[in-house]
């Protein structure tokens, strides 16, 4: 029950987390990011079930383009075959290399052929995770300029060009909250294309989204943490 993701709960969280932000927030920007990240969930869950899905056309083509490659050595054994006991011994030593010279040109167009199927898949996979990779780091922009530090209640003094600061020590706290959340859900997003898709690259980019995300919510908890310490002097 637990040993990989469902998808479809991951749309369901992120569909929760938008009427929450959407009912604590109504017309905020971050509202329409949370209504931005279901769009992102749900194209996950669709291009994840792709990635779990074998090509058949593809994989009958390659089987036909190896045999076909197969056939032509094999006709090419047949039709140069070496009587070493009639051609001289240079002319066998250039034979023998030019059939090991083509039998590795072979192997390379197998290897080719083999991999084509996962570099379709980890195209749209690789450019799904840089859509992911950069909605979090909107989701951080939204709260870069959310300082608890210059509040009122902080005794913080604003400059003409400072962002308007209207929100409570609570309300603060939940944006923060929800930002979080966002990137939690970024980070777990990213999981469900590598769930069912063994790619190392592909792994490798999910690998960095996290450590990304985890980053940024670090920042966002050191100014919860900051927020609370004022709250606690206010009282």
């Amino acid at each position: 029950m637990f040993s990989e993701l469902d998808p479809r709960n991951i749309v369901d969280t992120s569909l929760r987390l938008k009427s929450r932000v959407v009912e604590r927030f109504p017309g905020s920007s971050l509202s329409t990011v949370a209504e931005e990240l279901c769009d992102v969930a749900k194209a996950a869950a669709e291009v994840g079930d792709w990635l779990a899905k074998p090509f058949y056309s593809v994989r009958i083509l390659v089987g036909v383009a190896i045999g076909a490659l197969v056939s032509l050595v094999v006709f090419a054994l047949v039709v140069t075959r070496i009587d070493l006991g009639t051609v001289p011994f240079s002319d066998s030593v250039q034979s023998v290399e030019a059939l090991i010279n083509d039998f590795v040109f072979v192997g390379i167009a197998v290897y080719f052929l083999v991999g084509i199927e996962a570099r379709i898949k980890r195209h749209r996979a690789l450019k799904q995770l840089r859509i992911l990779r950069s909605f979090a780091h909107i989701i951080d922009l939204h709260q870069l300029t959310k300082d608890p530090e210059r509040l009122p209640a902080a005794g913080g003094n604003s400059t003409a060009s400072s962002p308007k600061r209207d929100m409570s020590p609570f309300l603060l706290a939940r944006y923060l909250d929800y930002a979080s959340e966002m990137l939690a859900l970024v980070s777990t997003i990213a999981a469900i294309y590598v769930q069912r898709f063994d790619d190392a690259e592909t792994m490798n980019a999910a690998s960095d989204i996290e450590i990304l995300t985890v980053g940024l919510s670090r920042k966002i908890w050191q100014k919860i943490t900051i927020l609370d310490r004022i709250a606690e002097r206010t009282r």
